[in-house]
């Protein structure tokens, strides 16, 4: 996490969803619940900025994504996104759908871990966000549905086609990307797509002991091991192998590593810094 930032300012204000942040845990609250908590341009631009600055405000060291009332996300507002859309020129078009996909790349790039609440349906752009999370709990009514041949458009958008293989073999990716139906809890935990199914009453305290674990845990260690798990996805094995070990040699000499070590030698729990 790098203390370089120039002369912009940390946004105060995030006007298009909520975000609290209490314990080294920044928790996302997406805030249009009559609307399933459908997302307009402005909720996408925002989460591409917030996702970049996390990481610089220095009080946050994982994130939370989930919905108020009893949806996750239900993808794009078909009024104040697709209905407008089908006014644009191609080159407009373009920037929409790089401005979605860099929502993916953030949630990908930022070291910070990320835990996707789903606590009801995840559908379209929705989905896509928990899949490119880091951790999935699902609520026992949580639903996928990757629909977007549902609505006439490529099935591989904001990044699907390349993660979702790599989460649930290709076979099953083909099926949930071509198909686009919808896809149950359970069924998500079986094929790999949910870490965890809770009772819907349990979701949010299953969601907040596993951040608050993460947040005080040895985040150096889990930032670094996330941003190794992204960059080695397109690795042949022995960059892969080397990277790591150049890696691992560096956080040899980290504070955390050093407090394990004290800690061990003095019978004591680590006290991690994340430095």
């Amino acid at each position: 996490m790098s203390p370089f930032r120039a002369s912009a300012r940390l946004t105060e204000d995030w006007r298009h969803f909520d975000l609290t942040v209490t314990d080294g845990v920044a928790t996302v609250t997406l805030n249009r619940p009559d609307k399933l908590n459908a997302l307009t341009f402005d909720v996408y631009a925002d989460l591409r900025d917030l996702l970049a600055e996390l990481p610089h405000r220095g009080d946050a060291r994982v994130v939370v994504i989930t919905g108020e009332g009893r949806g996750f996300c239900s993808g794009g507002d078909v009024e104040e996104i697709i209905g407008e859309l089908r006014k644009m020129r191609p080159a407009e078009l373009l920037e929409f759908t790089r401005m979605t996909g860099a929502v993916v790349k953030a949630l990908r790039e930022c070291p910070l871990p990320v835990i996707a609440a789903v606590n009801g349906v995840a559908a379209g752009a929705g989905s896509v966000i928990a899949l490119a999370s880091d951790f999935r709990l699902l609520a026992e009514s949580a639903t996928f549905a990757f629909l977007f041949t549902k609505v006439g458009l490529a099935g591989a958008d904001m990044g699907s086609a390349y993660l979702l293989p790599r989460l649930v073999g290709l076979g099953r990716a083909t099926e949930l990307l071509i198909l686009g139906d919808r896809l149950d809890a359970k069924r998500a935990e079986a094929i790999g797509l949910a870490t965890e199914v809770a009772p819907d009453a349990e979701l949010a305290s299953k969601a907040g002991a596993l951040a608050a674990r993460l947040a005080s845990g040895p985040a150096l260690a889990y930032s670094t091991t996330k941003v190794l798990l992204t960059r080695e996805l397109d690795m042949d094995l022995g960059s892969s192998i080397e990277l790591e070990a150049m890696t691992q040699a560096l956080l040899m000499k980290s504070d955390d590593h050093a407090e394990f070590y004290a800690a061990w030698s003095a019978g004591r729990r680590p006290e991690w810094t994340g430095r």
